[in-house]
């Protein structure tokens, strides 16, 4: 009996919420949980809503949401308490004793691929004696049979046998429509063990139907035979489903079965929990946007797990988009047809092909990790390049010559077009200083806005370069290869291989790769992956190190920037074996990496991709670089005067006046040059010193001398330390900073080709050189480690859920930075 099927005044006890994922969370955080009373109030006029009371308030569920409440009412569990108590009183324990034996029948659903031995399963199961074949099609209608097993009722169906749950055929109709309409308790979904991967495309559709499923590896015994091996156990975690081996010819396996499936409908069993397919980037975009209006019509989402919805309808699913458009679901539709336009367009293949194979990936990540095939294994064009790619012994050293000729080409590739954004700068700055009138506004927009900013979008080609890199090998699928190959060495740390993605991902931007972390299930892997997601050197990052590169290590620049992307990667493994010691002490849930099939990307699709983040580089430069490279400029050009740049500026009058005497009672015109050059000489020389002054005592030369004790055992000077302050908003910002704080005094272009000269020449009040390549190794590396930008930060609360989190990444990213930087540079001075 439903909730629905109650009258007016009629009150009931629960016995159990069907239905699925969202919806039912919802209910049940409601209420309407197993041994509840709950009383009708009224219907609505007509009919629907109804009006329900329940833990003393009232509230009103759509006569579809009832319908998936099973109920007794009061009267009948009296009557049941009455016939077991013989007359004596009967207490709420004792109704609730009726509801507990009531909630101990299952329904049990029987899914499978065509003879795969479902049909003899059921046999063994019940008694009953149905015709098998060894062949596909025998059970053309659903079959159903009640048993009990150890105190439970068990109403078991055995369904249609089907390869997929599209809508091809009417037993693949009839199988989805059973699932998503009745929601079984359970679905055993019967898999042949000699054919894995075949039947585990129907189980990673059934993940999307959001039910609880058990799967009984089928025919066992001939597997064994065969000498093959798989970790089942282990593939059970990976897929939310535990697997129990079975024999059904032999009845082998049945009782342990039916034992597991009791337990999971009790939630008794860990390794049974929700699993999401990660389909990519792009996909999990498309079917968000989907869900998101699928959730909105609550009628909709009742009747459908809206996540399997939304990826049938977009999958063209015939039957789905037919309901969809005689329901007039326009903004669904609208919504679905802009999204496969743009996969298919971007994809260069047809959107059904793009999720099947997804789902091939899923099942081969699962596989690969899982079974092992004796003797012969199939090969195709897949696996015969995994097995070159993915090798144990060549698969480590063409992984890294793939990044280090990812690094080198950013920065030998870049050279090019760098050289023509500098001239541009170059050109813009000095037109504006000829064109535009002295004073404070031409400082700013010369100096702070295209010194500033132009000194950092000279460094957008190496972004699009590294970009192209990172979506090619993503496109190709090497990216998931990357992560395979890796999984090993990710153990050793405590995380998974699939944990290696988000990592990846952080070279580009470490606020996206920590929201990747989503897809990781277990929350100590996905924090501990988020925590060290900052020591992958960003996209941000990289102006800094082509700069420096540049500037002190020209013979070997792709190797040094590979070095310190090594050591990002190195310290994240270092850190991470320790946070999983000391902090993350529990033992991780096991992850499923998809390995899609190879493909040659289209041009389109990776340059997209490739000009999506360098818009968002760019979007970066006209938002929070601008606004902070102003600010910089503010604090270094205010206050203007001193009373020791006064007393330089009288100096300066002073030497003008009698050069001008002296040039005017001169009687050749060489000594009347020779007086004017050393005129300007001294002027110059005045001027420089003026301008130093000027910016150690401007309010960015105060904040930096107040930081400079902490950071001088490290090798920096104030600058160092303002820029290391100004790139706590975005690394480029230090690129900026320095543009605007390292300037010339009669310096009008600014570019990195004259930031670079000025880094090398630029020295002390002793004149020594402030920058060396020790201490420019030394500032690589804290730039390397330290605090992560804001954006980073509020991704890290986001993700995590928690300041404290942030705030401890603050904190040991900074310490640690400056603890090697302090032992690069200390140590190096010994040796250099």
């Amino acid at each position: 009996m439903t909730l629905a099927e109650l009258t007016n005044g009629q009150e009931a006890i629960i016995i159990k919420v069907r239905g699925h994922g969202a919806f039912r969370r919802r209910i049940i955080e409601m209420g309407f949980v197993k041994g509840k009373k709950v009383l009708v109030i009224k219907n609505a006029p007509l009919k629907d809503p109804i009006e329900y009371q329940i833990l003393n308030y009232k509230i009103s569920l759509r006569r579809s949401e009832a319908e998936l409440i099973e109920v007794v009412t009061v009267e009948e569990a009296i009557h049941f308490a009455e016939q077991e108590y013989h007359g004596t009183s009967i207490t709420d324990e004792d109704l609730a004793k009726v509801v507990s034996e009531k909630r101990k029948t299952i329904n049990i659903a029987l899914v499978g691929n065509p003879n795969c031995g479902k049909t003899t399963l059921f046999n063994q199961a019940s008694g009953s004696y149905e015709h098998v074949g060894n062949y596909g099609g025998v059970t053309v209608d659903v079959k159903s049979t009640t048993f009990e097993h150890k105190g439970y009722t068990l109403h078991l169906s055995d369904l249609p046998g089907t390869y997929s749950l599209s809508a091809y055929s009417p037993e693949e109709v009839y199988v989805r429509e059973h699932i998503s309409q009745q929601t079984p308790d359970i679905v055993i979904n019967v898999l042949d063990a000699s054919n894995l991967e075949r039947n585990l495309y129907l189980t990673t559709q059934l993940i999307h139907m959001d039910v609880k499923v058990v799967i009984a590896l089928n025919m066992f015994d001939d597997f064994q035979k065969r000498g093959d091996n798989l970790d089942y156990k282990h593939l059970g975690k990976m897929l939310g489903m535990p697997i129990v081996p079975t024999v059904s010819s032999k009845g082998k396996g049945i009782n342990k079965l039916f034992d597991k499936a009791i337990n999971v409908y009790e939630d008794k069993v860990r390794e049974a929990r929700p699993v999401k397919i990660n389909f990519g980037n792009q996909l999990e975009k498309s079917i968000q946007k989907v869900e998101d209006l699928i959730k909105l019509d609550q009628e909709l989402a009742t009747k459908f797990p809206p996540r399997f919805l939304a990826i049938k309808l977009l999958e063209k699913d015939k039957g789905y988009n037919k309901y969809i458009k005689k329901k007039n679901y326009h903004e669904i539709l609208k919504e679905v047809e802009s999204q496969q336009e743009k996969i298919e367009d971007c994809r260069n293949e047809d959107i059904e092909t793009t999720f099947t194979d997804a789902r091939y990936g899923f099942i081969a990540g699962a596989l690969k990790e899982t079974f092992k095939e004796n003797p012969i294994q199939r090969r195709r064009r897949t696996d015969a390049i995994d097995n070159f790619l993915t090798h144990k012994l060549i698969g480590f050293p063409l992984f890294f010559l793939f990044m280090w000729i990812m690094f080198q080409a950013t920065f030998t590739l870049g050279q090019y077009p760098m050289a023509w954004i500098e001239t541009g700068v170059a050109l813009l700055s000095d037109w504006l200083g000829q064109i535009m009138n002295e004073g404070s506004f031409k400082d700013l927009l010369i100096d702070g806005v295209v010194g500033g900013v132009g000194g950092v979008i000279v460094f957008l080609p190496n972004i699009l370069i590294l970009f192209f890199f990172i979506s090619f090998m993503e496109d190709t699928g090497y990216m998931a290869r990357a992560a395979f190959i890796m999984d090993k060495v990710m153990h050793k740390i405590g995380l998974h291989g699939k944990s290696f993605i988000p990592l990846i991902m952080g070279f580009g931007c470490n606020v996206p790769a920590i929201m990747a972390t989503r897809t990781i299930e277990d929350r100590n892997s996905r924090l501990l992956t988020i925590l060290i997601n900052p020591f992958m050197s960003c996209s941000a990052r990289l102006p800094v190190y082509i700069l420096f590169i540049a500037a002190f290590f020209p013979q070997y620049p792709g190797t040094i920037l590979f070095a310190l992307y090594a050591t990002g990667i190195l310290l994240a493994v270092i850190v991470a074996r320790l946070f999983k010691r000391f902090i993350f002490t529990k033992s991780d849930v096991p992850f499923v990496m998809e390995l899609p099939p190879y493909r040659l990307p289209t041009l389109k699709s990776t340059t997209r991709h490739m000009w999506h983040k360098g818009q968002q580089y760019l979007q970066k430069m006209g938002g929070i670089i601008l606004i902070a490279s102003i600010i910089i400029w503010f604090l270094g050009y205010f206050p203007r005067e001193s009373s020791k740049t006064q007393e330089i500026q009288t100096q300066i009058e002073q030497i003008s006046q009698q050069y001008d005497s002296s040039i005017r009672d001169a009687s050749s015109t060489n000594q009347k040059q020779e007086l004017t050059a050393e005129k300007e000489a001294r002027i110059k020389t005045l001027e420089e010193k003026e301008h130093v002054i000027q910016q150690e005592e401007s309010y960015i030369g105060r904040l930096g001398h107040a930081v400079e004790p902490v950071i001088k055992p490290l090798g920096f000077d104030w600058k160092m330390g303002v820029s290391l302050i100004s790139g706590i908003a975005a690394k480029e910002i230090v690129i900026s900073t320095m543009s605007v704080l390292y300037q010339s005094a009669h310096q009008q272009d600014e570019n990195s080709t004259a930031l670079v000269e000025n880094l090398r020449a630029d020295t002390d009040k002793e004149g020594n050189l402030v920058f060396t390549p020790l201490i420019a190794l030394s500032f690589l590396m804290f730039i390397l480690i330290y605090f992560p930008c804001i954006a980073v930060i509020a991704a890290i609360k986001k993700e995590s859920g928690a300041w404290k989190w942030a705030i401890f990444t603050i904190v040991y990213t900074t310490a640690l930075a400056w603890l090697v930087s302090f032992g690069v540079y200390q140590i190096g001075r010994l040796f250099f």
